[in-house]
């Protein structure tokens, strides 16, 4: 960067005042939360169908095969999916918990993971909003500013003046927008995207109660029809 161009950036701040300076702030801690996220996200597996693809894998295992194919299948699985799936699938084959107690566990272990990952959403978004009212708070100031500057010139007034002081009580409004718009974009994509998890995390577990309560009732078909015949003959 020139000394030009730099120049030009410190004399856009001081005629924003403070305003700007908190905006500038405000954009670089949308930036940091962006960055931040997004290799959470991507640690996580959340980018890509690989996860999805490996949660699908795993619960045809556990319908062929059973727990510990299924377990195996999520062995380095890192999605919220496929880690809620895995717990579930490892307090199946231990046996220690009823169903309904499982079910609390699950939640629990699932509303764990979302926290985690909406951590600094919520301050994404207060940013987003509080920068479009710093925005218009600036502007009206300088507004204020310019009209005081205009009635103390009394009768020799320059347009100029207020011209000047007009697009620099404005400037305060573009930059507030220049921070919020993205901030705004960035707040609903992540959100979406926890969202998105948050229902596979659901259908995951869902589908593995259902094939469990499957193989429960085979269980039962099978361990009964012998029974019947057994009942059927001695009546004979």
């Amino acid at each position: 960067m020139n000394a030009s161009a730099l120049d030009d950036i410190v004399e856009f701040l001081v005629l924003g005042g403070p305003v700007v300076w908190i905006l500038v702030a405000f954009s670089h801690a949308v930036l940091a939360i962006a960055m931040g996220k997004l290799w959470q996200f991507a640690r996580r597996g959340m980018f890509g169908t690989s996860g999805p693809q490996r949660v699908t894998l795993a619960l045809g295992q556990y319908r062929q095969a059973g727990t510990g194919a299924a377990i195996a299948a999520l062995e380095s699985e890192r999605s919220p999916a496929g880690t809620i799936l895995r717990q579930a699938l490892l307090h199946l084959q231990q046996g220690k918990l009823g169903e309904q107690r499982l079910q609390d566990e699950l939640s629990r272990l699932a509303q764990a993971q979302l926290n985690e990952l909406r951590r600094f959403l919520r301050p994404l978004d207060v940013m987003a909003n509080a920068a479009t009212l710093l925005g218009l708070f600036g502007t009206v100031l300088g507004m204020i500013t310019a009209f005081r500057e205009l009635q103390s010139a009394g009768s020799q007034v320059d347009p100029a003046l207020l011209s000047g002081g007009i697009w620099v009580a404005l400037l305060t409004t573009a930059v507030g927008l220049a921070v919020a718009i993205p901030a705004t974009i960035l707040y609903n994509w992540l959100d979406g995207i926890v969202e998105g998890c948050a229902a596979r995390m659901q259908d995951s577990v869902a589908q593995l109660f259902t094939l469990e309560a499957e193989r429960r009732s085979a269980d039962v078909v099978a361990f009964g029809a012998p029974q019947a015949v057994k009942a059927h003959a001695a009546s004979a």
